[in-house]
């Protein structure tokens, strides 16, 4: 805080009415006063050019000891409940144009990973149809949602109170060269800690947060105070000029201190305003004794200030999770649209291969003519099939670039080429149900938000408390005038000094009463939304375990029975080629085994999209503070 000393304008201001007699004329005066008030407008600009702001690095408020322990809850504000309605469902990905926030470098984070491609390794699979098998190529050594956390390096953290550019300009997608290595879930995942424009502007949270802390400490502010009284027509001609200083305390009273100096003809009534030549300085400072001792006003705003800093980490984290699922949705939306793709494909190029030879043995007249006909029907039908899996999987790559971006932030739309297969099941068990609920409701960030906002009501609780007491306040101070005296008495020359004691008390205290009462109440609504919130994290894990659970199942029996489906479609081709079938019946057998393929396609994108429902319900993701 800026500090202001009123002992050099006294030395300027001083000498300057010492070498005035007492019978100095009305323009004499009035030039005085044009002097005080000069210095006074010197002051007041050399002030606040001089000023300096003070903004806490750290968000921690320093709660009151004496902050009672309520049994009871507290009513939270709507934008968190709002929140915490939605808590366990996926929200929509609704991106709006004017959403993204360029230019703010995201803080430093670390993210606790699920089994992603980066974790894999190659293997082969044991699925035998060959071409557009949807099991998996690589084998997972992480299935489990305990593997160990990886630290995601990011860009240097946010400021405390960074500039926030006036608008955001909205990137280009990245053109993404022909031939690259594939992708990866923990890239995407990367991407979104890195570079995802939602993430940065919640980040800017925290310098909202700071913004109000700094607000608050400026009930703390020393204030400058000047006046000028002149009365240079009448009977009386007086002339009154001073300026101070007040500086509120932490522990809740103030000390003052300030000049004054007083010329001309006072009226017998009002002696006291009458200063020796050199004027008067006075100094003192008033404490409370009951109310406003250990708490006031401003201080309760300073600390729920910086409380409301603590709040912005569990809310960052909440969209930071819901961000990183969103993700991994796309992602695996894209993934399973690419094997859809190489199973149409696939079925596609076994009609095209079957073409010549059918032609050359209708040519012969080995085969009727109706086979030819019937299998040209099959690749027209099946070019129909490519072209529209190739349509899904170019939106589905779009899709994901909003989660996949640049180093610069711009949407990166990944190729054909990058495509992977997904990954083979991991044989470690699934984590253990009583583990991940546990860890739930360690981490996840709605119980920090409702703890953290009733310690805030918990202060608004006090500070009512607080007005039950009296006001009570002492009050001391001491003048000592300078420079000849102003009467043949002297009366004015001695040092004087005064105590005192004031009291106001309202008889009622209704105000402070019926604040302590809704206090009280919200303080009973928190209990109860905390208890109703952990009840819904619990049925959030247990939702997501038994997905996983059942989808992994699911995987299992359809790769079975995609094998089985290939393997007769194999032998009625056999058949076919040795003239014991016909392609009506290896077209149905082609189909069997596609719809098998295609019903583990969605069995395996059903247990990564539930690997990423777990990962949020235990919230894995958080950033770095």
């Amino acid at each position: 805080m800026g500090r202001v000393s009123f002992w050099p304008i006294a030395s300027v201001v001083g000498p300057i009415f010492v070498r005035c007699n007492g019978h100095c004329n009305m323009r004499s005066s009035l030039r005085r006063s044009v002097v005080v008030w000069s210095l006074l407008l010197c002051v007041f600009v050399s002030g606040c050019r001089g000023r300096r702001v003070f903004v806490r690095n750290s968000g921690d408020a320093e709660t009151p000891a004496y902050v009672p322990e309520i049994p009871t809850a507290q009513k939270s504000r709507k934008r968190m409940m709002d929140r915490l309605s939605g808590s366990g469902s996926r929200q929509s990905d609704e991106i709006s144009a004017d959403s993204g926030v360029s230019g703010v470098e995201p803080a430093a984070v670390q993210a606790e990973p699920v089994p992603s491609d980066r974790s894999l390794k190659p293997s082969t699979p044991d699925i035998a149809l060959t071409g557009f098998a949807a099991g998996p190529a690589e084998v997972s050594t992480a299935d489990s949602t305990d593997s160990s956390r990886s630290a995601v390096s990011t860009d240097p953290a946010l400021p405390a109170a960074a500039e926030v550019p006036a608008a955001a300009e909205v990137p280009a997608a990245a053109e993404v060269p022909a031939e690259l290595p594939s992708l990866s879930l923990q890239q995407v995942i990367d991407s979104v800690y890195r570079s995802y424009p939602m993430l940065q502007a919640a980040l800017l949270t925290r310098n909202i947060a700071a913004g109000q802390q700094t607000g608050a400490l400026g009930a703390f502010d020393t204030k400058l105070k000047g006046a000028s009284e002149n009365g240079p027509i009448g009977f009386y001609e007086t002339y009154r000029q001073s300026v101070g200083v007040v500086k509120p305390t932490y522990w809740g009273g103030e000390v003052f201190g300030g000049y004054r100096i007083g010329r001309g003809e006072m009226q017998p009534w009002y002696g006291e305003r009458v200063t020796d030549d050199g004027g008067e300085f006075k100094a003192g400072i008033q404490l409370p004794l009951a109310r406003n001792r250990t708490i006031d006003d401003r201080r309760a705003e300073l600390w729920k200030a910086g409380l409301e800093r603590q709040l912005a980490e569990p809310d960052i984290q909440a969209q930071l999770i819901d961000f990183v699922r969103s993700g991994s949705y796309a992602w695996w939306d894209w993934v399973a649209a690419g094997e859809y793709h190489r199973i149409a494909t696939h079925i596609l190029e076994l009609a095209e291969d079957r073409t010549e030879r059918v032609r050359s043995q209708v040519d012969a007249g080995f085969t009727d003519p109706p086979e030819l006909t019937d299998n040209l029907r099959l690749v027209a039908i099946r070019q129909a099939k490519v072209a529209d899996t190739r349509r899904k999987l170019q939106q589905t790559a779009a899709k994901l670039s909003i989660y996949l971006r640049d180093a610069s932030g711009r949407p990166v739309v990944p190729g054909e080429s990058q495509l992977p297969r997904f990954p083979a099941l991991s044989e470690e068990p699934i984590q253990d149900l009583s583990v991940g609920v546990e860890s739930a409701l360690a981490r996840r960030p709605e119980l920090k938000l409702l703890d953290l906002v009733r310690r805030q009501v918990q202060i608004d609780y006090s500070n009512a408390s607080n007005y039950m007491q009296p006001e009570l306040n002492a009050v001391l101070w001491g003048s000592q005038d300078v420079g000849a005296p102003a009467s043949r008495k002297g009366d004015k020359s001695d040092l004087e000094a005064e105590a005192s004691l004031l009291l106001d008390v309202p008889v009622e205290r209704r105000k402070a009463r019926g604040k302590m009462s809704e206090t009280q109440a919200k303080l009973s609504q928190l209990t109860a939304k905390r208890r109703l919130t952990v009840d819904k994290i619990t049925v959030d894990v247990q939702v997501a375990h038994a997905a996983l659970v059942s989808a992994r199942e699911q995987v299992q029996e359809t790769a079975e029975a995609m094998k089985l489906a290939e393997d007769l479609a194999e032998r009625e081709r056999q058949n076919e080629e040795a003239g014991l079938s016909d392609m009506l019946k290896v077209a149905l057998r082609e189909q069997y085994a596609v719809e098998s393929a295609e019903k583990n396609v969605d069995a395996l994108q059903l247990y990564f999209q539930a690997m990423a429902d777990f990962r949020a319900a235990v919230a894995e993701d958080r950033l770095a503070q």
